[in-house]
């Protein structure tokens, strides 16, 4: 398991606790950190996630509560809100991670952490999100885009 990977998981925790416990992120991730002790290679990576979720939660959940047909953000599993959040984020704002890739973690997180159908869930809500961020044919040919 890569680095990015653990990291990825670090962040699922540090945000699915913050849903139950008050606090901001700091705080929350040196909480997670102290419980469960992460490798320090990875917890760079994980402190952007939650940061850059948090700081833009508001634009995430609205793209996810657009993409997700008749799912309510508040009706959704904790733990695939958060899985889609951090992937949403990296999809929007980490121009240097492959929405493809960012797609692929999201899957594979909400197979080992969330319920059977967790999986095809994200994958659908995130696919919604990468179609209608993606430019069209006709956009490309008009930018050049090959």
């Amino acid at each position: 398991m890569g680095k990015r990977h653990r990291a990825r998981e670090l962040a699922l925790q540090v945000l699915f606790q913050m849903e139950f416990n008050p606090g901001g992120p700091e705080e929350s991730f040196d909480r997670v950190c102290k419980c469960f002790s992460p490798a320090k290679d990875i917890r760079s990576f994980s402190r952007q996630l939650v940061q850059g979720v948090v700081e833009n939660r508001d634009e995430i959940d609205r793209m996810i509560s657009r993409s997700s047909k008749n799912w309510r953000l508040d009706r959704m599993s904790r733990v695939d809100r958060n899985i889609l959040r951090v992937a949403v984020f990296e999809v929007m704002f980490m121009k240097d991670i492959p929405p493809k890739v960012s797609i692929d973690e999201a899957v594979e997180l909400g197979k080992r952490f969330g319920t059977d159908e967790s999986g095809a869930f994200i994958n659908g809500v995130l696919d919604r999100i990468y179609s209608d961020l993606s430019p069209t044919k006709e956009e490309k040919a008009f930018n050049g885009i090959q």
